[in-house]
């Protein structure tokens, strides 16, 4: 039972949003790059996840605190008697893990090892776990999600699941019987409400209202050559088609997300959005589905 689906950490919808609109500089875009291709990994672990059979809660994209430290987890899984703690690489070509370093053997790069990682994330769980007077046994491996990659001199006993051995790792999971109870339930409710939803260590690229690009762009292609045709947007690059009202409530979420302090006006969101649309089918659209407040003249929206 996937008790907490998996969505885009606000982190990487930042990236991908200031990326359609400004021009990120070479570490931005990498970093960018990285967020992206890692959610993709983690998306594709939960399509394999579905087979799981028996009673097993799968909480995903927790970020927690203990003792002031935080630390994520990728996914959880909360069986009858392991607790499975999972990080998800979607790595792709050769690598190499010797001398503490993980590398790309293509371009030499050196990564962080992952393994570190891990055994920080399962220490403070175990500090969570204690605090909240509980213990299970933890399981914790670090899943190699893309079939593309492949590991070289990493020792047997490493807590490492390969692609070739994700099959067996699920049919291992299905063998073992599992039964759950109110203590369990418990558990993952308290741990879900122990998320913490900012992660005070983001660190984002410097940006500016005047110095992004303005308008709708196509959801599908990111192109701004949008035009209007009946009750919907349509991209003259790909032919994408999307409803009117669908597009600016996307491009609200975007205007929300970055820029928290502005009000959500329908001044503001003519201005952001760029739509080629009279005020006032924007101010119906936004009285549609927001809350007004104050006065007529002076109307925003929550």
């Amino acid at each position: 039972m996937f008790l907490k689906g998996r969505s885009e950490s606000l982190e990487l919808l930042h990236f991908q949003y200031l990326s359609t609109r400004m021009k990120l500089d070479g570490k931005e875009k990498s970093h960018y790059l990285n967020l992206k291709k890692g959610y993709e990994g983690e998306l594709k672990f939960d399509l394999l996840a579905e087979i799981l059979r028996e009673e097993r809660y799968v909480i995903n994209d927790l970020l927690l605190e203990v003792n002031n430290s935080y630390f994520q987890i990728d996914t959880l899984i909360i069986s009858q008697e392991i607790i499975y703690l999972l990080d998800i690489k979607n790595y792709e070509g050769d690598f190499s893990l010797e001398a503490d370093k993980l590398c790309a053997l293509s371009t030499n790069r050196e990564y962080k090892n992952p393994l570190y990682q891990l055994k920080r994330s399962e220490s403070l769980f175990r500090q969570l776990l204690h605090n909240l007077n509980t213990d299970y046994l933890i399981e914790a491996s670090i899943i190699f999600i893309n079939p593309e990659f492949t590991l070289y001199h990493a020792s047997v006993n490493y807590p490492i699941i390969l692609p070739t051995q994700l099959n067996r790792f699920f049919y291992d999971l299905n063998r073992a019987q599992s039964r759950l109870n109110d203590g369990h339930k418990k558990l993952a409710r308290k741990l879900i409400s122990l998320h913490q939803t900012k992660n005070p260590f983001t660190v984002l690229p410097q940006y500016y209202y005047d110095q992004l690009r303005k308008g709708i762009y196509c959801n599908a292609c990111k192109s701004f050559q949008i035009s209007i045709k009946n009750t919907s947007f349509v991209c003259g690059v790909c032919g994408e088609y999307e409803k009117i009202e669908q597009a600016i409530l996307r491009n609200v979420d975007e205007f929300k997300l970055l820029f928290p302090d502005r009000l959500i006006t329908t001044l503001n969101i003519h201005d952001w959005c760029n739509p080629g649309l009279n005020k006032k089918t924007l101010c119906r659209i936004l009285k549609k589905n927001f809350t007004a407040n104050g006065s007529t003249r002076d109307t925003y929206y929550t």
